[in-house]
């Protein structure tokens, strides 16, 4: 990981359910060719860890925090050049329901239409996460 420091926007929706149910639900990486439409449409357990071989950056191979109590959905992507990416991503108790924080870190060779499309990709699964936890 580099110690360049590079901007960062956090991304967060509401959902009204509670905060073990959407951790659930979202930790699982087999529910995110539902909702994380910004890793594709399919992820497969390999090797590597999770492979998303159609995700719009090419393959990536993307490996999750151990589940935990506190929320955290920390996982990191391992771009088709190599490149690691940290993403730290929360729920947290937001009264009777959660919220999800997702905190989007520009990469130095990223230009600003990049970084706007990055977080209106993430702002999109964030949103399609919202439908379906209060949905069912």
């Amino acid at each position: 990981m580099s110690s360049e420091v590079t901007a960062s926007r956090h991304v967060s929706v509401y959902i009204d359910r509670p905060l073990g149910e959407v951790y659930a639900y979202a930790s699982n990486p087999v529910n995110l060719p539902v909702w994380a439409h910004g890793l594709g449409d399919s992820v497969e357990q390999g090797d590597e860890g999770w492979v998303a071989e159609s995700s719009p950056m090419g393959r990536v191979v993307v490996d999750f925090a151990p589940r935990n109590e506190l929320g955290v959905l920390d996982h990191d992507v391992t771009l088709p050049s190599g490149q690691t990416v940290y993403n730290p991503v929360r729920v947290i108790v937001h009264g009777a329901g959660s919220e999800v924080v997702f905190t989007l870190r520009r990469r130095p060779e990223m230009s600003d239409a990049d970084f706007e499309r990055d977080a209106d990709t993430v702002a999109a699964d964030l949103v399609r996460l919202k439908s379906i936890m209060e949905s069912g």
